[in-house]
């Protein structure tokens, strides 16, 4: 197949913020078909608004209104699968005959079937003639599961309506081929950007060849940073809260709580069933007799260390596994995620700054912060002589901050955004 242009935008739809407050404008990236490992500055990034997930219909909606509604209820049916699904994406679907839907379905997490399958079983006979709406892309690949445009073909469906074609290359159009060359009517980039904004995290990866990175830290109200979280934003239904369940992995100093790193010291996400991101812990040498940090708490635990001390027996027991580097970098920790398939990390400025000051250069260097979130405090305190964020202020032409939008966490006010270096 000969190799297309296409212009791709796609929203992040944030759920740590309320479905009544003012939805995140997209983000567009061009790429073309065979996918580029790598984002140019012609590939990056420009926004717009974008409409809210409502699945509702006005009077006299015509067939584009109708493919529309159907298409926002897939929508709200995959971000059920929010903190589960990864490395894949979060898809829905909905099976709709004379009118109504006769079966839904999303896809829960990986190793599990399709949204598709789910939604034809449900629909039982029923989807023949048929029209099915899916977020994404039916995949036409044997992976953990058989592919969907398979399924889709033996339910006899007369239609499928595609949200948005899969960036991933071993996908990328194929299914829409397949289910055309059965004879299926395929209409493809219906709410588009609603459906992009379902899988921000996925489609950077596809496309960057590196989990998106979001920076996260604390300032007081006279704009001095803070070695510490707002009462309450922890808890469930707060951002920092749901923010964990968001994120494949978080980094972390190993200097939040002293020479032992503890549950205490970093919450777990107490979104009610919420998947615990990995903990990358960054523990380097300092020549000293430190011991390594110890984790106790239900996620999974990396320590990357620039010591040559082995694991020892204690932490092979916990699971814990040691990554030994020369160098302690964002370069080796977002290639080590990518190996492992996770799509998005969360770059958290806790503990001791100076031990984050190296990697938010190395980010801004390489422009490899895509995003921040910065909680603000109800404090007025005196400035810290360490300032991580001192490359941001020292850079000769400004970074140019997106999409900036405010909320009110407990007593904290957050403010989420995205940087643009071009």
């Amino acid at each position: 197949m000969q190799a297309v242009g296409l212009s791709v935008s796609f929203p992040y739809y944030n759920s740590r913020f309320s479905t009544n407050a003012s939805p995140h404008p997209p983000i567009a990236l061009n790429f073309t078909y065979g996918f580029s490992k790598s984002l140019t500055n012609r590939d990056r990034i420009t926004r717009r608004k974008s409409p809210y997930v409502i699945c509702s219909r006005k009077n006299g909606d015509d067939n584009d209104d109708d493919d529309g509604f159907y298409m926002r209820k897939s929508v709200e049916l995959a971000r059920k699968g929010l903190g589960y699904t990864s490395p894949n994406p979060l898809v829905g679907c909905v099976i709709v005959k004379d009118g109504q839907i006769v079966g839904q379905g999303f896809h829960p997490k990986p190793g599990q079937p399709h949204a598709e399958v789910f939604a034809l079983r449900d629909a039982g006979d029923l989807a023949e003639n048929a029209t099915a709406y899916v977020s994404l892309e039916p995949c036409n690949h044997f992976g953990r599961t058989p592919p969907c445009t398979e399924a889709l073909i033996k339910a006899r469906v007369k239609k499928v309506v595609v949200g948005m074609v899969d960036p991933n290359p071993i996908v990328a159009s194929k299914g829409v081929d397949r289910l055309r060359g059965a004879g299926i009517e395929v209409v493809v980039g219906v709410e588009e950007e609603l459906c992009k904004g379902l899988n921000e995290g996925y489609i950077h990866r596809m496309l960057a060849g590196k989990p998106l990175l979001t920076l996260r830290y604390s300032l007081s109200v006279n704009g001095n940073l803070l070695d510490s979280l707002g009462n309450g934003v922890t808890d469930s239904g707060g951002y920092y809260s749901k923010l964990l369940q968001e994120y494949d992995a978080v980094i972390l100093s190993s200097s939040l709580s002293g020479e032992s790193f503890s549950v205490d010291s970093v919450p777990l996400s107490q979104e009610p069933g919420a998947n615990q991101p990995i903990r990358i812990i960054m523990h380097k040498d300092s020549g000293s007799s430190n011991q390594m940090p110890l984790v106790i708490n239900d996620s999974k635990v990396i320590i990357f260390t620039d010591s040559r001390t082995a694991t020892t027996p204690k932490e092979a027991q916990q699971g814990i596994e040691t990554v030994s580097v020369d160098q302690i970098n964002l370069d080796v920790i977002l290639d080590y995620c990518n190996r492992q398939g996770l799509c998005s990390v969360l770059l958290d400025m806790r503990g001791n700054f100076s031990e984050h000051e190296e990697l938010v250069k190395e980010g801004i260097k390489k422009k490899y912060i895509n995003k921040f979130v910065t909680e603000i405090l109800p404090v007025w305190n005196e400035c810290n002589q360490n300032d991580p964020l001192l490359p941001f202020k020292n850079l000769d032409q400004g970074v140019k901050v997106e999409n900036l939008r405010p909320m009110a966490s407990a007593q904290s006010v957050v403010i989420e955004g995205y940087l643009n270096f071009n």
